[in-house]
């Protein structure tokens, strides 16, 4: 199949490369010179023009920093440039209402469109494991996942449009949240006597377990290998944990929903991030509290 990808940043790049890998020719746009040249060397052919970069694919992948840029590449790159019957896929994290904006215009113009955010990260970005949790009506999200498995092990339809996004934002506020409690844990530990690795053999098997302490640990030496071991670099930035609660907070008071662990949550990461730490780990924020 021919598909258009078009933002190769951080998880983009290895997204795009795992399509060819998965025997897809790849139209590759990207304002970055350097991402470019890396998805040239990955197979891609490569586009300094988004709309050229649509021209005669069966497919568009949109992998995007925030909703105002993906609907103005929808808008102005992709509707009525892609051809009549492509499928359009945006595995962006944005907000709930401009998914379903941007879909019903694709829509509106004949084209079938799912929203598919990515769980997972860099590292399975890179190596084909993302999870992508998909909105979109039923026929669009069939025509979507055969290239989405091509990026990642799981593909989940969430339901209508939106949905995909609406699962994101849900999942990743629960894991801000699990993420603190983790750290608030294990600095409270330490502070009683108790060994961290005691702990975590404790709690790990134990009622207070969570993906956050037995795959995500944020304490170094403790458990599977972790950004923590790594001087909390690399992972999933601050930031963009950020960016994630705020999506979340906008979203809960869209439908009036009781969020206020969730709310907490973000005033400390809003906290973490101002202090110049949008770049380090989500999970170095247990240094703030140490």
């Amino acid at each position: 199949m021919k598909i258009a990808f078009i933002g190769l940043g951080n998880m983009g790049g290895g997204m795009a490369a795992n399509l060819v890998k998965a025997g897809h020719a790849v139209n590759a746009f990207d304002l970055s010179e350097a991402a470019l040249d890396a998805a040239k060397e990955h197979g891609c052919a490569t586009f300094t023009d988004a709309a050229a970069a649509c021209d005669g694919v069966e497919a568009v992948v949109t992998m995007l920093p925030n909703g105002q840029i993906v609907q103005s590449v929808y808008e102005g790159s992709v509707i009525g440039r892609a051809p009549e019957g492509a499928i359009l896929l945006d595995c962006s994290t944005i907000d709930v209402a401009t998914a379903r904006a941007v879909i019903a215009a694709a829509e509106g113009a004949g084209y079938d469109m799912v929203d598919a955010p990515v769980s997972g990260g860099i590292a399975a970005a890179n190596g084909g494991t993302l999870t992508f949790m998909v909105g979109g009506s039923g026929e669009a999200f069939e025509r979507a996942k055969p290239i989405l498995e091509g990026m990642g092990k799981a593909v989940i339809h969430a339901g209508a449009a939106g949905n995909g996004q609406a699962a994101k934002i849900c999942n990743n506020m629960l894991l801000g949240i699990h993420m603190i409690g983790t750290c608030e844990a294990f600095a409270m530990a330490q502070k009683l006597g108790l060994d961290p690795q005691t702990f975590y053999d404790i709690s790990s098997v134990s009622s207070g377990q969570c993906w956050s302490m037995t795959s995500y640990c944020p304490v170094p030496g403790v458990g599977p290998t972790t950004p923590a071991d790594n001087g909390y670099q690399g992972g999933f930035a601050a930031g963009l944990m950020l960016k994630d609660l705020r999506l979340a907070m906008d979203a809960a008071e869209d439908v009036n929903a009781a969020v206020p662990l969730a709310q907490r949550a973000r005033a400390l990461y809003e906290d973490y991030v101002g202090a110049g730490n949008a770049e380090v780990d989500f999970s170095g924020i247990i240094r703030t509290l140490k």
